[in-house]
C-alpha cells in the first residue's frame, strides 16, 4: 500500500510539473511575465522564489496540498489590472502564435517526456518473456490460423509489412493495435528442424474489438509465452493444497489429455466446471522423477459472469525471457515511433469511444492509475518507466483534446481567432466553458465509477 501511495505521488508530480514547466518554459521565451508556477492545488505545502530567474521574471513556485493537477498564472489583463508599463507582458497582448505555442507547450512536453522514458527503457534494457507461444484457446482466431503452441515468432507486420519481434510483449502490443484498428495481423513463424520459416494471417479484423481486456486476448487465443505446466507457490487452504499437490509438481495429462504447457493446464483448470459445480478429475504429477496419479477438484470462482475452476495454486513455470535493449540512435528512435504509436492508438480510442465503437470503460481514472502504479513500480524500475510513459502520453493527448477547459479547446479558440479575425466573444466563452466542465465531469464520473468497479466488483 505504501509503494502505491508513493509510486503514484511520485508519477503525478513529475507528469504535471513538467506539463506545466512546457506552458513556463514558453511563456518566459514570449516574454511573457508568470507569477506563479504550481504543482497541486489548495494550502501551499512549500512555496519558493529562486533569486536567479529570467529578466523581468519574479515568479513563485508552489507545491499545493492537492495534488491532481496544477497551473502557470500569467499576468493577464482579464484577470486583474496591469500597469502600463508591464502591458507588452501580459498573456493576452501577445500575438496569436504565441498565446497557441504558449498553450500547446504543456501537451508537447508530456510527448516529448514519453520519448525520453521510451528511450531511457530502450538505453537501459528490459527483461521480457521470448515470442514463443502457449497453446491457444480453443475455437480462438489463433486456432483458426494454425496456431498449435511452440511456435517462436520471428517478424509480425500490418498489409504485408513485416518487422521483427523482440519479445512476446512487443507481440501483444501488435495484436492490441491489430484488434481495436480492425487490421489483420501477418505472422512469420520460425522453423524447427531444418524447415523453413512459414507465415500465417491472424484475423484480427473479424473481432470488431471495443475493450482491450482479458477477454479480447481470449478470443484472438494467444494469452500467454509458452511456459511449463509446473504448480509453483500452493496456498494455505486452497484446492491444491487439499488435493496433495506441491511446489514443483510437473503436471503430464489431466483426465486422459497430455498437458504441454502452462496455459493450456490453466485452461484445463478454468474449464473444470459443469453446471457451475467443480468435477474432480485425475492429474498424471511428475515429483522428483516419480510418476503420480492425484485426484484434483477445484474451487468454483465467478469471473466476467462465467463459472471457472480454480486451485489455489501458481500455475506453470517462469517462461524463457530476453533482455530487449537498442543502441544509442535506435533507441531514441524506437522512442519516437513508440509514443507516436500509443497517442495515435489512444486518439483513435477516443473517437471510437465518442461515436460508440469502444466501450466506456476503457476510461480510468486516480484509483486505477495509482493501482497500476504500485504494481509497475513493484516489478522494477524499467517497468515504472514504461508506465510513466504510457501515462505521459494520455496526458498529453488528453490535454489536446478541443473541450473548452483544457488546452485542446484554447487552441480552438485560436484556431477561430486566426481564421476569423475575431476573438471568441466572452458570452460565448462562458458558454463554452460551462460545457467543457460538465462534460469533463461526466467524463471524470465515468472513469471513476470504471475504476470502482475494477479494483472492487
Amino acid at each position: 500500500m505504501l509503494l502505491t501511495v508513493i509510486a503514484f505521488v511520485v508519477a503525478l508530480g513529475v507528469l504535471i510539473a513538467v506539463h506545466e514547466y512546457g506552458h513556463y518554459r514558453v511563456a518566459v521565451a514570449c516574454g511573457v511575465k508568470v507569477e506563479r508556477f504550481s504543482v497541486g492545488f489548495g494550502k501551499a505545502l512549500f512555496r519558493w522564489q529562486p533569486k536567479r530567474q529570467h529578466p523581468g521574471q519574479q515568479t513563485e513556485f508552489v507545491i499545493g496540498a492537492f495534488p491532481l493537477g496544477g497551473y502557470v498564472k500569467m499576468l493577464d489583463e482579464r484577470e486583474g489590472p496591469v500597469a502600463p508599463e508591464e502591458r507588452h507582458r501580459a498573456f493576452n497582448t501577445q500575438p496569436l502564435r504565441s498565446r497557441a505555442a504558449i498553450v500547446a507547450a504543456g501537451p508537447i512536453a508530456n510527448l516529448l517526456l514519453a520519448v525520453v522514458l521510451y528511450t531511457a527503457v530502450n538505453w537501459i534494457g528490459v527483461q521480457e518473456p521470448v515470442a514463443r507461444l502457449a497453446r491457444p484457446v480453443a475455437a480462438s482466431l489463433a486456432e483458426a490460423a494454425g496456431l498449435r503452441g511452440g511456435e517462436q515468432i520471428t517478424r509480425a507486420g500490418f498489409d504485408g509489412g513485416l518487422s521483427p519481434v523482440q519479445s512476446f510483449e512487443d507481440l501483444r502490443w501488435r495484436m492490441t493495435r491489430g484488434a481495436l484498428d480492425g487490421h489483420d495481423l501477418t505472422l512469420e513463424v520460425a522453423g524447427e528442424g531444418g524447415r523453413p520459416a512459414r507465415q500465417l494471417v491472424l484475423p484480427l479484423s473479424r473481432m470488431e474489438a471495443k475493450d482491450a481486456d482479458p477477454q479480447m486476448f481470449r478470443k484472438i487465443g494467444v494469452l500467454a509465452p509458452l511456459t511449463r505446466p509446473e504448480i509453483g507457490e500452493v496456498m494455505a487452504g486452497g484446492a491444491a493444497e487439499s488435493a496433495g499437490l506441491r511446489n514443483g509438481d510437473v503436471v503430464r495429462a489431466i483426465g486422459g489429455t497430455a498437458i504441454v504447457d502452462g496455459q493450456q493446464l490453466r485452461e484445463a483448470i478454468r474449464a473444470s466446471v459443469d453446471g457451475g459445480e467443480p468435477r474432480t478429475q485425475a492429474w498424471q504429477v511428475e515429483r522428483g522423477g516419480r510418476s503420480l496419479t492425484i485426484d484434483v477438484k477445484p474451487e468454483v470462482r465467478e469471473e466476467g459472469g462465467n463459472k471457472v475452476g480454480r486451485i489455489g495454486a501458481y500455475v506453470g513455470a517462469p517462461p524463457e525471457m530476453v533482455t530487449v535493449r537498442q543502441g544509442p540512435i535506435d533507441g531514441v528512435w524506437r522512442g519516437v515511433v513508440r509514443t507516436w504509436e500509443v497517442s495515435a492508438l489512444t486518439v483513435r480510442m477516443m473517437g471510437k469511444m465518442v461515436i460508440g465503437e469502444v466501450s466506456l470503460k476503457n476510461l480510468s481514472g486516480p484509483l486505477t492509475i495509482a493501482d497500476y502504479a504500485g504494481k509497475s513500480a513493484s516489478l522494477g524500475f524499467t517497468q515504472y518507466l514504461i508506465f510513466l510513459a504510457l501515462i505521459s502520453v494520455s496526458l498529453g493527448v488528453l490535454n489536446l483534446m478541443p473541450l473548452p477547459v483544457l488546452d485542446g479547446g484554447h487552441l480552438m479558440y485560436y484556431l477561430w481567432e486566426g481564421l476569423t479575425g475575431k476573438s471568441v466573444s466572452d458570452a460565448w466563452m462562458e458558454r463554452l466553458q460551462r460545457g467543457g466542465v460538465a462534460l469533463l465531469l461526466v467524463m471524470m464520473s465515468v472513469a471513476l465509477f470504471n475504476d470502482v468497479t475494477r479494483l472492487f466488483g
